[in-house]
């Protein structure tokens, strides 16, 4: 009879709580950059970045014809994003509601739901494409101007990050819950944060209170009344 090896030796001792502490930060960190957060370069989150890749994949440009909702989801999840339907197409809604962001990203054509908190309707029944400002964000992409990686089964690749030519991150701000971390970011005139950039580009060394004078406040969606005196500020 074989005897058997001494396993034991493989076997080093570690304290439960930095165990614990060190796995754990490693799932914190995967849910941040992998699902939760936009990233700064381009202001989108994963699922936001592997719907717009598949539309522009699928020509769905501005000038293209719409194309059925059910359509684009089936190609994110078979490609790009192997999680639930409903988590693609409620990223999707969410782009082309002129009251969520201020820069929609995608034009939809149906029942994409209202302010009134009425929902959506089913992606079997709406049609979307691209919007300019879409297109802005992912221009040059063919140019190799981002990093591609292999997506989830190898089978294609998909790009790393946007090239980001359109301020995304403060034009259309982002919200999101993490692991011991969130954002809310609100959205912000276009023309403003191209106002700001500039100043900043010409001068390094900025103050806030320089740059606030460009970018003077957040540019809601729905619209809103300031109740302070700027000059109090």
């Amino acid at each position: 009879m074989k005897k058997a090896e001494n396993t034991t030796e493989n076997i080093s001792g570690q304290q439960l709580s930095d165990a614990l502490s060190e796995r754990y930060l490693s799932y914190a960190v995967s849910t941040i950059v992998a699902r939760a957060l936009p990233d700064v370069r381009d202001g989108l989150k994963p699922v936001h970045r592997r719907i717009l890749y598949s539309m522009l994949r699928q020509k769905l440009s501005p000038s293209a014809a719409f194309r059925k909702c059910a359509t684009v989801v089936g190609d994110v999840l078979g490609h790009y994003h192997p999680h639930g339907d409903s988590s693609v197409y409620d990223a999707m809604v969410r782009l082309a509601q002129d009251f969520s962001v201020r820069y929609p990203l995608i034009d939809g054509q149906g029942n994409f739901g209202n302010i009134d908190g009425d929902p959506q309707a089913a992606y079997r029944y709406t049609e979307s494409k691209m919007t300019p400002a879409a297109m802005s964000i992912m221009d040059g992409i063919d140019e190799d101007s981002v990093d591609m990686m292999p997506n989830f089964d190898g089978t294609t690749v998909e790009p790393v990050i946007m090239p980001g030519a359109f301020p995304n991150l403060l034009a259309n701000g982002s919200m999101g819950i993490a692991v011991g971390m969130a954002t809310n970011i609100p959205t912000h005139n276009v023309a403003e944060v191209c106002d700001a950039l500039n100043l900043v580009l010409d001068n390094p060394d900025s103050t806030t209170n320089q740059i606030m004078k460009k970018l003077v406040g957040p540019d809601f969606p729905t619209g809103g009344i300031m109740i302070d005196d700027f000059e109090k500020l």
